[in-house]
């Protein structure tokens, strides 16, 4: 078979139009689950083996570590070789490459390390205390993303206006403390990465003309999720000769609230009259029912770019709509729902639970524990996130740099070695008065003798150790290096004083970080960097990354964010209802029910084979009770395309319905969809009433206990509805 029989022989008339496209600017608007993927390696091998392209020249942005190895990997796969000096990667780890090639144009030291983002909330917090800012009044948090949005934006603090508002004056002036508490300790950050690269380029003609030249085809995934640097960066590397070619989604930018702009494909055309568009439509993804439910919802969005998603494969069954009587009822239906699905010979890893806010978890994790269901919330801690990971990091980071104050502050006391926070905040005071960083600010307080005789030797032996152990693993491999830092250091002695399961999986993921730098390899276009900050930038990098990987033996739960870029043969998408999904906040916001309406689409089609909605009439969720309405997003749904399943009684207020129409509320005032409260059992709601008076028996799901049929003479239940 030839080179171009093997590229193009797998793709549809589409994904062929895109990938033999010729050079100009090319907008592949490419539907969820229209394979777009493939596009993007089949467009690479097409420049290469066809149109001759080398590797030298081709520039390929993901959105995530994981997609970037595997975008390289089937490149390979296809063209059956090395793709060499071809750059596949984030748009942080290309910056990254970027500034490690060129630290000195940039202004960074040649071993700057990255913040993650714990280190620069720890850091935020510490220059708030030196300013005497009570983050009671100033959170951390809050400014935290104030100075990444504004470098999110371009913005440095000298550019950042105040208006005369005196919280936004504050917040800037934190922005430059913060900014030379970075510069001092030799730190990136994450929005640091693109807007350093970004000023890189365009302050530095023969490096942007160098890249210019060199990345003649540049491709970028995800371009709806892009923001306003990285549209910037990308804009500076094509050029005005280049022939970027795009591939996104403006139906599923879902990502506005962190600075994402779906506006960008809109400006991607104004830029370049030029431009193609070539449309994905062909779904290989989900059934037809599934498919023509999400189009009929997203089409009561204005400003589409326009497609229109459909299968060749199978109608497949309507999706089902529960309502449920409460937050418990929607639990059990999914639960029983799923538990139906594996006695029919379904997998678990199968299988996935989405909802709008974290806090709705809760209820589908107490129910998958008592029916011993594995589960896994995706989107946890990733594996370099994890507590004993960055203590092992710090230890190293402190090594290669000793001018890192969060490194310093983490592990000064880590394990405990007398180092208590008063000695702490005197070598921040001593810091903040010479301008220097805590590490030779420690050395000062120690050789000055303007410290107790008990903490200054406290501090001279953490100094020592960290001297003592970059001495004596200098010429050690890495994976060598990094075991001897987390034996020398005490921390697997720390560690594995804690109890039971939680010491063993400590002491296993500092037995697996030895292992990770094992297995390490480089990349090969930074080979100019030593192993050790290598690896400790590829850590941080992927730290950030945001979400665990799923473990396949399990139920997924997660929010409908994490979903995006995943599929399930059966999925259900819960908590419909207005107020919930869409968002109280977007409910006014024509844009951010556009937003929310987006998010919906993403959820649903994530779904194969099997798509699960529900809603509940009553929702205890955040400490407080609600009587929600269903869902405006339900109502967008074409009626064919949905199968009902009710509850057996309908919940209502204050009457309950039967067969025969509304029927009066019961004088005990125990309706159905009542929170009452039980001496023995706590709290729980009513789901099921049968008979009236004394002799009445209910059914009631309580939070602690489940569910119990209860003759209300003797159950004596207090109402608290």
């Amino acid at each position: 078979m030839d080179d171009v029989t093997a590229i193009l022989d797998p793709l549809n008339d589409a994904q062929r139009e895109a990938v033999t496209a010729p050079a100009v600017p090319m907008l592949v608007l490419a539907g969820a689950g229209s394979g777009k993927t493939r596009v993007l390696v089949h467009r690479i091998a097409w420049l290469m083996q066809v149109e001759g392209v080398t590797p030298f020249g081709i520039m390929a942005v993901t959105f995530t570590n994981k997609a970037a190895g595997e975008m390289r990997g089937r490149i390979e796969q296809l063209i059956g070789g090395p793709a060499g000096s071809m750059w596949v990667g984030t748009f942080h780890g290309l910056a990254h490459r970027l500034l490690r090639l060129h630290c000195r144009e940039a202004g960074l030291r040649e071993g700057f390390q990255i913040l993650d983002a714990e280190d620069q909330h720890r850091m935020i917090k510490r220059l708030l205390r030196a300013m005497e800012m009570d983050d009671g009044r100033w959170p951390p948090r809050q400014i935290q993303w104030f100075i990444n949005a504004r470098k999110d934006e371009g913005l440095r603090a000298r550019h950042v206006a105040d208006n005369d508002d005196p919280v936004q004056r504050q917040f800037i002036r934190v922005y430059h403390a913060y900014e030379e508490a970075c510069e001092r300790a030799g730190v990136v950050d994450f929005a640091e990465l693109l807007l350093r690269a970004h000023e890189l380029l365009r302050d530095n003609e023969s490096i942007l003309r160098h890249y210019q030249q060199r990345f003649r085809h540049v491709l970028v995934d995800e371009f709806q999720d892009t923001n306003a640097i990285q549209y910037a960066w990308i804009r500076l590397i094509a050029g005005k000769d280049g022939c970027p070619f795009i591939v996104g989604d403006d139906d599923q930018s879902i990502y506005g609230w962190r600075g994402a702009k779906v506006e960008n494909l809109q400006r991607f055309q104004n830029e370049h009259p030029e431009h193609r568009v070539v449309r994905l439509e062909q779904n290989y993804r989900s059934t037809g029912t599934i498919l023509r439910a999400a189009n009929a919802l997203i089409t009561h969005n204005n400003d589409r770019l326009g497609k229109n998603l459909w299968t060749d494969g199978e109608e497949g069954e309507p999706v089902t709509l529960y309502a449920a009587y409460n937050e418990r009822d929607e639990a059990q239906y999914v639960v029983e729902s799923l538990r139906q699905y594996l006695r029919d010979g379904g997998a678990r890893s199968d299988i996935a639970i989405l909802y709008r806010s974290n806090a709705q978890s809760r209820v589908f994790e107490e129910l998958l524990m008592a029916e011993a269901i594995p589960y896994r919330v995706y989107g946890g801690l990733r594996f370099f996130e994890r507590q004993e990971i960055k203590d092992a990091l710090a230890y190293l980071r402190l090594m290669a740099n000793r001018d890192d104050d969060p490194s310093f502050e983490r592990v000064v006391n880590v394990p405990t070695r007398g180092v208590g926070q008063r000695t702490v905040e005197q070598v921040r005071a001593q810091a903040r008065a010479d301008g220097s960083s805590l590490w030779k600010a420690a050395g000062e307080l120690v050789n000055s003798g303007r410290i107790s005789a008990r903490a200054g030797s406290a501090l001279t032996r953490f100094i020592d150790l960290i001297n003592r152990m970059a001495e004596d693993s200098a010429d050690l491999d890495l994976h060598e290096q990094v075991d001897h830092v987390i034996q020398v250091s005490g921390l697997y002695e720390h560690y594995g004083k804690e109890k039971g399961e939680k010491a063993d999986a400590r002491l296993e993921n500092l037995d697996e970080l030895v292992s990770a730098a094992q297995a390490y390899e480089p990349d090969p276009l930074e080979d100019e960097l030593p192993p050790l900050a290598s690896f400790l930038s590829h850590a941080a990098l992927e730290a950030g990354e945001g979400q665990s990987d799923a473990w396949e033996e399990c139920v997924q739960l997660m929010t409908l964010h994490s979903a995006k870029g995943l599929e399930f043969p059966l999925v259900f998408l819960t908590g419909l209802e207005d107020g919930l999904f869409p968002h109280q906040r977007s409910i006014q916001d024509p844009d951010g029910i556009q937003e929310e309406r987006r998010l919906c689409y993403v959820g649903m089609t994530r779904a194969m084979r099997h798509l699960y909605l529900s809603y509940a009439e009553s929702r205890r969720l955040h400490g407080s009770e609600t009587y929600g309405v269903p869902s405006r997003f339900l109502a967008e749904i074409p009626a064919d395309c949905l199968h009902e399943v009710r509850p057996r009684v309908q919940v209502s207020r204050p009457a309950t319905l039967t067969g025969g129409g509304l029927a009066q509320a019961p004088v005990d005032g125990i309706t159905l969809g009542s929170r009452v409260h039980h001496a023995a059992f706590g709290e729980g709601i009513v789901l099921n009433r049968e008979g009236d008076g004394p002799q009445a028996r209910v059914q009631v799901n309580f939070e602690g206990v489940g569910s119990k049929w209860l003759v209300l003479a003797y159950a004596k239940l207090e109402s608290l509805s």
